[in-house]
């Protein structure tokens, strides 16, 4: 059980933290770099052969993490520098996604769909972003120089409310209206609390869609005809984990004693991934298969829906000028 068990992470970020302690990290390039206008802490993972696949669980290429502390409680100036930094990140995804032979300065239609559930606090992030954001789709007809880009967005809703798989619909979306590149904004878990609603991971590799738990088909350049960029911010983690980081903080403040001692010891010598599988066994099982969110995800997830929507409405500016 103890081998078995999965730590539950969306963010290649932390996926890769843990391998750090396990020593594996063939194949895998990491860039960090603090930018001080936006205030972000930007992580760039390459993935670059199949061991780094491997090790981390993914596939081939590019993963970018954006943090800030602030992320959901900045004003407006600060929201304006963290929107035009995201921007950046997704016109490069965006250009390094695309054929090589094509123009960077031709017409490029962009079809942002917002995964999620509205009616689910945590899961309503990508469908207020299709709220929040400028369509751009100025029709067939204009000339491209009055239109770079031309941006349309649908929230396909989840299976429990359509009878359809989300990569289904959009794929007969994506047919009709043909776009040359998907955005696919969602909620995603992590590993750790203090990076809810704090984080912003970007990437061309990600599989998104399949949900927290699930296994439905994801959104894929496979499954959907164009290249997808995948946008998603953590709202959720696994109630096993805040009980592993609970009783590792207890047994650390009373690391003097005799008896709490020996149980930080035990706790020492074993891996992270064996902790909380310990953990997992030791919670009721109502609770194995529970996630949490913070009291304030609603007020969290309307503000960094904002910042993503104000990023997608720069993408015309910084694409153009590039």
């Amino acid at each position: 059980m103890l081998e078995e068990y999965e730590n539950r992470t969306d963010l290649a970020l932390e996926a890769n933290e843990q391998i750090k302690d396990e020593g594996k990290q063939s194949g895998i390039v990491v860039h960090e770099n603090y930018d001080e206008l936006s205030g972000l802490k930007i992580t760039c993972i390459d993935i670059t052969d199949s061991n780094g696949e491997k090790a981390l669980g993914r596939k081939m290429g590019r993963y970018v993490t954006a943090e800030n502390m602030e992320l959901a409680t900045a004003d407006s100036g600060q929201q304006d520098y963290m929107a035009d930094r995201l921007a950046c990140i997704m016109a490069e995804l965006i250009k390094s996604s695309m054929n090589p032979s094509a123009n960077p300065h031709d017409r490029i239609k962009i079809l942002v769909v917002g995964l999620g559930n509205k009616e689910v606090t945590p899961d309503s992030l990508g469908p207020l972003v299709t709220e929040y954001v400028s369509v751009l789709d100025y029709g067939d007809d204009e000339p491209a120089e009055d239109a770079h880009i031309r941006m349309t967005a649908i929230a396909p809703g989840v299976m429990a409310q359509t009878g359809m798989e989300t990569a289904v619909i959009v794929r007969g979306v994506v047919a009709s209206s043909r776009p040359d590149v998907v955005i696919a904004i969602d909620a995603l878990a992590a590993r750790s609390s203090a990076r809810l609603n704090t984080t912003v991971q970007l990437s061309d590799r990600i599989n998104p869609g399949s949900g927290v738990g699930n296994h439905r088909m994801g959104l894929t350049r496979e499954s959907v005809g164009v290249p997808v960029i995948a946008v998603g911010i953590p709202t959720v983690i696994e109630a096993a984990t805040i009980v592993h980081d609970a009783i590792v903080n207890f047994t650390k403040a009373f690391a003097g004693s005799d008896i709490m001692g020996t149980m930080k010891d035990v706790m020492d010598s074993m891996t992270e991934r064996e902790r909380r599988a310990l953990m997992l066994e030791l919670i009721a099982p109502s609770m194995s298969t529970m996630y949490v969110t913070p009291r304030d995800v609603d007020a969290a997830v309307q503000r960094t829906a904002y910042i993503v929507a104000k990023a997608l409405d720069r993408l015309p500016d910084i694409m153009t000028s590039a």
